[in-house]
């Protein structure tokens, strides 16, 4: 290393930005795009029913439709509901899962309040790779929830997402507080 910060921006060191590193290797599959299908027989979405709910992270289970944790999620208690037909975009289901899609998304946002406070949501879905959507070929809404602060200056100064509970905790923690059948 050398002492003069000039020589040191010439040779392409840079400046030392002063940022400790959270290593966060769970997120490296997400980036490098592992575990996202190659075809539709290998689309999580289609695989997380079959587990339980714990191995799964369901939360509930509806006639054509689930909720599920996010397995990368932007927030604490980050959820997903997701019809249980392989089906890519929204304009394909039919009229008993969009019914259903939208009673969940409801539900979910109600158990979240009740559960963890929050204090509001960003709802909605990524149609098409171009769109945003990871797992394009199968339709997921997300339900984030927000808190008041919960963009505070740890991602902004920090470069650190603050994330205070493991997925399954949160999991037990919402399935707990989801309503009985028959919401």
């Amino acid at each position: 290393m050398v002492d003069d910060p000039e020589l040191e921006r010439q040779h392409g060191v840079g400046e030392p930005d002063g940022f400790q590193r959270l290593w966060t290797p769970h997120r490296m599959a997400y980036i490098k795009g592992e575990g996202k299908p190659a075809d539709d027989d290998e689309c999580p979405f289609c695989t997380i029913p079959d587990l339980s709910d714990d191995d799964g992270l369901v939360v509930a289970r509806g006639t054509t439709s689930y909720v599920v944790l996010n397995l990368y999620p932007y927030n604490s208690g980050h959820l997903m509901v997701v019809p249980y037909r392989h089906v890519a975009d929204y304009t394909d289901l039919d009229a008993a899962e969009t019914d259903e899609l939208s009673a969940l998304t409801k539900t979910a946002m109600t158990t979240l309040r009740t559960a963890t406070g929050a204090q509001g949501f960003n709802v909605g879905m990524n149609q098409g790779t171009v769109g945003g959507a990871g797992i394009a070929a199968h339709l997921h809404q997300h339900v984030v929830p927000r808190w008041g602060g919960d963009t505070n200056f740890m991602p902004v100064v920090g470069h650190t997402k603050v994330l205070p509970a493991l997925l399954k905790q949160t999991q037990e923690l919402l399935a707990e507080a989801w309503p009985a059948p028959g919401f």
